[in-house]
């Protein structure tokens, strides 16, 4: 699954940039993003707290609360449940599910993260890893939105979901017990992903496990894993070895 990741702003920036640049300019120039989103440094996230984040969608780049909330939820109350149970959305179910069959037909966004964070299991124990792009400054993650109206407020709630696949060799090994992972897509994909006359076929061939060769990741600190603690500083997302996981690759 994919329930934390970092948002670096420099590094958000320059991918949605890459992204934007990489479209054709009869297209670029039909879309209305703003320069720089309000994009905090984010270096350790959970989708629990539904932090808003830095999405694109077909016309614009703005931030939206990560824990998608269907249109039609009656109450605030189930709005609060929900959204705890639609951090990801899987890829194998999402044309079914009532929360996101009306949304990954016409409501498709990208999340550009710097990377994001799996546990292993190992002898009963948690190891956490940083996952990044090989050669990359970030990822664009697949997503669904919905906007929502409290009622009783008229308060607008603006949601998103990461798509999930099952897991490819390199994430297999790291996050070894689900054995799945974000839907990621090469910026050549990504329009198509936003692109409305998308059909249904063409969407959900985009719905692959990554290419391992074009990641990369490391162990880092266990303070990653106490979700009590301050976990949100540049350092979080230095490489820390465990000598237990490199004796194991000896066998």
């Amino acid at each position: 699954m994919c329930f934390t990741v970092a948002i670096i702003r420099e590094n958000i920036l320059i991918t949605a940039e890459q992204y934007y640049n990489s479209l054709p300019a009869k297209i670029r120039n039909k879309k209305k993003y703003p320069i720089e989103p309000e994009i905090p440094n984010l270096y350790m996230v959970s989708g629990f707290s539904h932090p808003k984040l830095p999405v694109i969608s077909e016309d614009d780049f703005d931030l939206k609360e990560w824990g998608l909330i269907p249109d039609w939820t009656p109450s605030l109350q189930q709005a609060d449940q929900l959204k705890n149970m639609t951090l990801n959305a899987v890829g194998e179910t999402v044309f079914d599910k009532p929360s996101f069959r009306k949304n990954i037909l016409s409501h498709r966004c990208l999340l550009p993260v710097s990377g994001f964070f799996e546990w292993r299991d190992f002898n009963d124990n948690k190891y956490p890893y940083f996952i990044q792009p090989l050669d990359a400054p970030g990822f664009l993650l697949a997503c669904i939105y919905d906007k929502w109206v409290e009622q009783i407020t008229a308060e607008i709630h603006d949601t998103f979901s990461i798509l999930t696949t099952p897991a490819n060799p390199l994430m297999e090994m790291i996050h070894n017990e689900k054995k799945r992972m974000p839907l990621i897509l090469d910026i050549e994909t990504a329009d198509n992903w936003l692109n409305p006359l998308s059909t249904n076929d063409q969407i959900k061939a985009m719905i692959n496990p990554y290419d391992e060769y074009k990641m990369k990741a490391h162990t880092i600190s266990k303070v990653a894993s106490n979700t009590k603690q301050n976990r949100n500083y540049p350092e979080i997302l230095k490489e820390v070895s465990f000598p237990e996981l490199n004796q194991q690759s000896l066998f």
